[in-house]
């Protein structure tokens, strides 16, 4: 006998959990989710590691947000720790201010300056051009070429094994460039993470969704002739579900390798990170050059967990094939392509929904992946198999 539900959820990251809750909450809708992970969150899952530390075990995840929306649901399962995120970038042997702001433009010049000085620097050095068509295209718009070689050019050819000429404009381009001390990694007016960490907030989401069960170790092709539902929403990889009838779309896939050190070890660190019982200076430093490695995250930086061990992941960008964790989608017009066929077949596919960053083939931040999945669930409310009854 087959397990029945009003909706099926493919996936127990951002996405499906919104719409877990919502479709519960305001629908008393039956909810089956489900995630081929041993654990609910999808990559924003955080945890303990051996040494004590909260670590974000599948990169950094940095919220923020200008939704008042996003903000106002989000707060009714947790409690926020404000952050402002840094970095660093880690390039000619040195720390520099980043993203690239008064402060760098100072560490290059190896003494004080003003908003002015700069500003006329960058207008020395700058390549006009009204239209930039690529990332290369626009930070030489905007900095010209030394502090683009200095900083993205090597970063960008490890992340994405592309040249910047070759990717989208926006890739290099919401990183922001400032003339004054503004060192703030993100722009966002709301920054904060979860106070009792993002697997503490999904855990009291599922708790709000009366009436929904979340099965682990669970993937859909497993399961898909075991259930019964009236609706399907598919989080996960659009080229899966379609058996990659058009060829595996592109991803960048990686690999982390965490380090963990005691009080003891970090003592001879101190004149490097500033403050006791940390290993770098901020949250993230980026290591645009020569190392195999994009950067090193010490998230304990923003958590504000307070213990004297810390743990700092190094972050490796590998190739991706079918099987490997899909990180990001590939910001080119060739994937682009790829993509678009895909979605030709699923918007006539009958009473599904094809949400979130796999499945719709773009790079979300979390806030615009909780704006969609309440959007979508105000279209699902109107669904005639889906109203509430």
């Amino acid at each position: 006998m087959k397990n029945s539900c009003d909706v099926l959820i493919v996936g127990a990251g951002f996405t499906g959990l919104v719409l877990a809750e919502r479709l519960c909450t305001e629908l008393q809708k039956r909810v089956i989710i489900i995630d081929r992970r041993s654990h609910p969150g999808g990559n924003a899952y955080d945890e303990l590691d051996a040494a004590g530390v909260r670590v974000h075990k599948y990169g950094p995840h940095y919220f923020r947000t200008n939704s008042a929306l996003v903000r106002e649901y989000l707060s009714r399962f947790t409690e926020w720790h404000a952050v402002e995120y840094k970095i660093k970038s880690f390039t000619g042997g040195r720390y520099w201010s980043f993203p690239i702001n008064l402060n760098t433009f100072e560490e290059l010049l190896g003494r004080p300056s003003t908003t002015g000085e700069m500003e006329a620097w960058l207008a020395a050095r700058r390549v006009p051009m009204a239209n930039p068509k690529n990332s290369e295209e626009v930070i030489i718009s905007q900095v010209g070429w030394e502090l683009y070689e200095m900083f993205f050019k090597g970063y960008t050819l490890k992340q994405w094994q592309r040249h910047p000429r070759e990717l989208d404009a926006s890739v290099c381009g919401r990183i922001p460039i400032r003339t004054n001390r503004d060192d703030r990694y993100l722009r966002e007016d709301f920054q904060a993470l979860p106070k009792g960490g993002y697997t503490e907030m999904f855990r009291a989401m599922l708790a709000a969704a009366t009436g929904a069960e979340l099965w682990l170790g669970t993937g859909y092709a497993g399961v898909k002739d075991r259930i019964a539902w009236k609706h399907l929403v598919f989080t996960g990889a659009i080229d899966e579900y379609y058996d990659y009838r058009f060829g595996a779309l592109p991803y960048r896939s990686l690999r982390f390798e965490p380090q963990s050190f005691a009080k003891a070890e970090l003592e001879s660190r101190l004149a490097v990170s500033g403050k006791p019982s940390f290993w770098q200076p901020a949250m993230q430093v980026n290591y645009p050059n020569s190392e195999a490695f994009t950067r090193i995250v010490e998230i304990k930086h923003a958590t504000g967990q307070q213990i004297e061990a810390t743990t700092i992941v190094r972050e490796y960008p590998e190739n991706y094939a079918p099987g490997q964790e899909a990180y990001y989608p590939i910001p080119a017009a060739d994937a682009q392509r790829q993509y678009q066929a895909y979605r030709e077949l699923a918007e006539v596919e009958p009473n599904v929904s094809f949400i979130g960053r796999l499945a719709n083939y773009k790079y979300y931040n979390m806030d615009q992946v909780v704006a969609t999945a309440l959007t979508q669930f105000n279209h699902l409310a109107q669904l005639p198999h889906l109203r509430k009854s």
